[in-house]
């Protein structure tokens, strides 16, 4: 008689996720900046007898470093550069908000700026940068006591940023040996892509093919984003940049014809990969390619991975070729759907009721003196601000992580306080946090103990006493304040911000569909296909018209929609059950959705070999699109009809 397997314990999601920490190699570069940073801009000011200049340009050094990430320089002045100029506006408004504004005029208008902030959040990552920094910042300008006016703040704060930033460009990276130190990011975000090419062709006809397809659409994003950040010109300008715009774009067909290979589940010859690990090194190492594997063309997605890897290497060679990246440019009216649409109305409102509620709190403990001598009431709305911030995590692990991170950050500043030499110590503390927070950032706990320790001691060096324990009851005041607010009923389908992610993946996965169904109706490119696209905001691609460059961009838009819907997904289903439950079906309609494009990859692929296709391919499409109606009406989403497919032959 067996007896009965012992019961497994699970934590549940959202404690899960709290104890969940990020992995990979130490980024000695992020580093060095951060040391460089916010301590000697401090020490300067301390030298010029302007401390309180010097605490505001540490503290936008600060949030500058937090954003810093890898990645390319060019995409760096949009991560680091447009979060800094909101939070100079910020500053502006709080600065004379703060003067002239008494405690219920100034709680209505950080409450709008609240919604403002929140609303434009849902554009992307870069635009949720920017709404925190307005708000931080418009918190300090309000609550923080300096002498100096609100422009002489806010050119301190614009010089903090502006000084990581010069040392985001100008200094030098690992990566920079091997050729032009400018475009070491693109390289080695060039060189992911070949690489992860390379690792769903070792997957394919295994269970971990999905698991590689996600890890290549990532691998294309980052790539896609070092690529194309601001410029002063239109196109690439030197023969570097054209060459890794060619070598990006001859990557493209490789991906596809390895995304049809693991859809088929078609095992590729084990010398498969070892083309794209040649392409990968010489893009990383700026060299030529040398030998390539010898061709297998037995099947249609082997003889298109053929000819990609034949394309590819004479693009490397030549270093000319297709350059266009196939990104789709978001107009005025995408922008305003996403600010105005479900997710953006639903994230703005719990901003602007946790910052305003945060904001008439802490005004109203300050104004009865609970403070006692410390005038900081602006801690607890910046520490709302980054609490409700849904892209930081699940609420309940947000929460959890900063509070243990703040009562570990504030008992170790209370032991370096009493220890460390004035000012100079203290000076030495914050540079050594500012180098300890790209680490930090693989956690949000770890992450608030060291900006806690920086922050009090910028505070201390500002000539205030030592404020821990006031610090402590804030964030808990603050983790209370957003508890309660993120599990208020609102108006509108709850996961609103999910569902509109889901609903811009299906639409992206419906137009590549029809794009794909619309080529084997008629192979010849069709004028329309390119006004439609330029019409949605899509990048202009080589040679105007061509089919499949229109075909690679809806591609890549859909896969990239896929994957900001499915990390929405993810957060959304570590939340606490009262929240997660409606998101439920989510993660069921993504991963049809997902092999749905998968499918629709495939299709592109037997196209381009045959020009036709087969029932075998019509009937999997229809089953799909037979499956994803099902699911989306259980859940209740509203995407696009999808496109009729076609009967084959």
């Amino acid at each position: 008689m067996t007896r009965p397997a012992a019961p497994t314990f699970t934590l549940p999601p959202w404690l899960a996720h709290a104890l969940r920490a990020q992995r990979g190699p130490v980024p000695w570069s992020a580093v060095t900046r951060g040391a460089l940073a916010a301590g000697p801009l401090l020490l300067a000011a301390v030298l010029l007898d302007r401390v309180s200049l010097g605490v505001v340009a540490a503290i936008a050094a600060m949030l500058a470093g937090i954003n810093d990430r890898p990645g390319s320089r060019r995409a760096s002045v949009k991560r680091l550069g447009a979060p800094a100029l909101a939070g100079a506006a910020g500053m502006f408004v709080g600065t004379y908000a703060g003067d002239h504004a008494g405690a219920v005029p100034l709680t209505l208008l950080l409450t709008g700026l609240g919604l403002f902030a929140g609303g434009i959040s849902a554009v992307g990552p870069a635009a949720s940068g920017a709404g925190t920094q307005l708000l931080v910042a418009a918190a300090i300008g309000a609550g923080m006591p300096l002498p100096e006016s609100g422009w002489q703040r806010v050119l301190a704060y614009l010089a903090g940023a502006a000084w990581l930033l010069a040392l985001r460009l100008a200094l030098p990276t690992p990566g920079s040996l091997a050729g032009d130190f400018r475009f070491d990011g693109e390289r080695d975000a060039v060189a992911g892509v070949y690489d992860a090419v390379a690792d769903l062709l070792d997957a394919v006809g295994t269970d971990r093919a999905t698991a590689r397809r996600v890890a290549l659409t990532a691998a294309l994003d980052h790539a896609q984003d070092a690529l194309t950040g601001p410029r002063l010109r239109r196109y690439a300008s030197s023969s570097a940049e054209r060459r890794l715009h060619a070598q990006y774009a001859a990557a493209l067909p490789l991906a596809e014809a390895a995304t049809a290979l693991a859809w088929a589940g078609e095992a590729a010859p084990a010398r498969a990969s070892g083309g794209p690990r040649r392409l990968a090194a010489a893009v990383r190492d700026n060299t030529h390619t040398g030998p390539l594997p010898a061709p297998s063309r037995s099947a249609p997605a082997l003889r298109a991975l053929d000819d990609a890897l034949l394309h590819a290497a004479e693009a490397f060679d030549r270093g000319k070729g297709n350059r266009d990246l196939h990104t789709r440019r978001r107009t005025a009216r995408d922008l305003l759907r996403a600010v105005f649409g479900a997710g953006g109305r639903e994230y703005g409102l719990r901003v602007a009721l946790c910052f305003g509620a945060s904001v008439g709190i802490a005004q109203a403990l300050h104004h009865t003196r609970w403070y006692g001598e410390h005038e900081h009431w602006y801690w607890l709305p910046a520490t709302a601000v980054f609490l409700v911030k849904p892209d930081l995590g699940p609420l309940a692990s947000r929460v959890l992580c900063r509070a243990a991170g703040t009562v570990l950050g504030a008992l170790l500043f209370a032991g370096f306080a009493a220890l460390l030499p004035r000012p100079e110590g203290l000076i030495a503390l914050v540079a050594l946090s500012g180098a300890l927070i790209p680490v930090a950032t693989r956690h949000f706990a770890a992450q608030t103990a060291v900006v806690t320790v920086l922050v009090l001691a910028l505070v201390m060096v500002g000539g205030e006493p030592q404020a821990s324990v006031s610090r402590i009851g804030e964030t808990l005041l603050a983790c209370a304040i957003v508890l309660v607010v993120g599990h208020l009923p609102m108006p509108g389908q709850r996961g609103g911000g999910v569902r509109a992610r889901l609903a811009a993946a299906g639409g992206a996965a419906y137009a590549y569909l029809a794009h794909v169904l619309r080529e084997s109706d008629r192979p010849a490119p069709r004028d329309s296909d390119a006004r439609a696209l330029r019409a949605s905001g899509a990048h202009d691609v080589a040679g105007g018209h061509d089919a499949r460059a229109v075909r690679w961009t809806l591609r890549r838009e859909a896969y990239r929609a896929l994957a900001e819907a499915r990390t929405a997904i993810a957060l959304g289903a570590a939340e606490l059950p009262a929240l997660a439950r409606h998101t439920q079906g989510a993660e069921e309609v993504v991963a049809t959705l997902e092999r749905l494009v998968d499918a629709t990859t495939a299709c592109a692929v037997h196209l381009d070999d045959s020009g036709r296709l087969t029932p075998w391919h019509t009937d999997r499409l229809t089953e799909l699109l037979d499956e994803l109606a099902q699911e989306r009406d259980r859940v209740g989403l509203r995407i696009p009809e999808a496109p009729e497919v076609p009967l084959a032959g």
